[in-house]
C-alpha cells in the first residue's frame, strides 16, 4: 500500500512537471519570438508603438505564468505585506531593490508586480543576450545589460569601466519614455553560505551591498521616479531552486515591500566623481541593508524558522 502511494505521488509529480514545463516553455518561446520579430522592425522604422506593443506582449507572458502559479501551484501560500505609505500604480515609475537567493526570486518579483506595477526590468549580465530568443527579448525590452570586467582588465584598459557605465546609462534613460520598474539586486549575486563566509558579511541573512548600480540608477532616474521600493523575499522553509518552485514544493513565500525616501543630497551627488559622496551613499545603503537583515530575522522568527505548517 505504501509503495503504491509513493508511486502515485511520483506519477503526479512527474506529470505536473511535464505539464508545467511544456506550458512554460511554449509560453516563453511564443512571446519571446514575437518580441524579437517586432524588435527587428525597429531597425527599419523605429516607433514608440512597437515598444508599447512589446511591453504588452511581455505582460501577457507574465499573466499566463501567474495563472499557472495560482491554479497549478495552489499548495504555495503567499504572505504579501505592503507598507501602507507605498502607493503602487501600473502607470508609475519605480526603482526597486531586493535581496537575492534563488532564480525563483525573479518569478516572485514578476508575480507580485504584474497586477500592481509596470513591467519589471533588472540589471543583468551581458552574457544572457546569447540565450536564444530570451536574451534578445531582454535587450529589446530595455533590460540594462552589464559587461562585468575584472580589475586586471580595467587596469589594462580603463576605458572598459566608462564604456560599461555609458551603456547602463543609455538603457536607464530609454526607460523614461514609459512607465517602468527597474529592479536592482544590490548584492550582485545570489546568497550562499559560502559567499557569506568568504565576504565576512556583517549581515546575518544578506551579502554585502554593492552601491554602484543603484547609485547610477538613482542619479539618472531618481528625480523622475515615484518611489524607491525595497522588496524583501523570505522562504521560511528553505531557499528553493527553480524546479522545486514549479513542482509545487515551496510551501510558503513571504514578500515585504516598503517605501524608501531618497534624501535630497543623494539626488544632487555624483557617485563616480566624488569620493566623499560614495562613502556617504554606501553608509546610507548599509543602513537600509541592516534594517532588511533585521526584518528577515523577524519574519523567520514569526514562521518559527524552517518549521513547515
Amino acid at each position: 500500500m505504501l509503495m503504491q502511494t509513493k508511486k502515485s505521488s511520483l506519477f503526479k509529480k512527474v506529470t505536473r512537471g511535464i505539464t508545467i514545463g511544456s506550458v512554460f516553455t511554449g509560453n516563453t518561446l511564443l512571446h519571446s519570438s514575437s518580441i524579437l520579430a517586432l524588435g527587428l522592425t525597429k531597425l527599419v522604422k523605429p516607433s514608440p508603438k512597437i515598444d508599447e506593443t512589446n511591453v504588452n506582449i511581455a505582460n501577457n507572458w507574465l499573466t499566463i505564468n501567474n495563472w499557472l502559479i495560482d491554479h497549478v501551484l495552489p499548495e504555495t501560500q503567499w504572505d504579501i505585506r505592503i507598507d501602507p505609505n507605498l502607493d503602487l500604480q501600473l502607470d508609475g515609475r519605480y526603482i526597486m531593490t531586493c535581496n537575492h537567493q534563488s532564480w525563483v526570486d525573479t518569478t516572485v518579483n514578476q508575480y507580485f508586480g504584474r497586477p500592481r506595477m509596470p513591467l519589471t526590468r533588472f540589471f543583468t549580465k551581458w552574457e544572457l543576450i546569447f540565450i536564444p530568443l530570451v536574451g534578445q527579448a531582454f535587450k529589446i525590452l530595455g533590460f540594462p545589460m552589464m559587461k562585468r570586467h575584472t580589475k586586471s582588465q580595467i587596469a589594462k584598459n580603463p576605458e572598459l569601466k566608462h564604456r560599461d557605465i555609458m551603456e547602463a546609462r543609455k538603457s536607464c534613460e530609454q526607460l523614461l519614455s514609459q512607465p517602468f520598474t527597474l529592479l536592482n539586486y544590490v548584492e550582485g549575486t545570489r546568497f550562499t553560505a559560502e559567499k557569506h563566509a568568504k565576504q565576512k558579511s556583517p549581515y546575518k541573512h544578506l551579502l554585502k551591498a554593492k552601491a554602484g548600480g543603484l547609485a547610477l540608477a538613482i542619479h539618472i532616474l531618481g528625480k523622475k521616479v515615484d518611489s524607491l521600493v525595497d522588496m524583501t523575499i523570505v522562504y521560511p522553509d528553505g531557499v528553493p531552486d527553480y524546479s522545486e518552485f514549479w513542482l509545487g514544493e515551496v510551501p510558503r513565500i513571504v514578500v515585504h515591500l516598503r517605501k524608501i525616501d531618497i534624501p535630497q543630497w543623494i539626488l544632487e551627488g555624483n557617485y563616480e566623481e566624488d569620493r566623499q559622496f560614495r562613502a556617504q551613499f554606501y553608509q546610507w545603503l548599509s543602513q537600509i541593508w541592516h534594517e532588511k537583515d533585521a526584518l528577515i530575522d523577524e519574519i523567520k522568527t514569526q514562521y518559527q524558522c524552517k518549521t513547515a505548517p
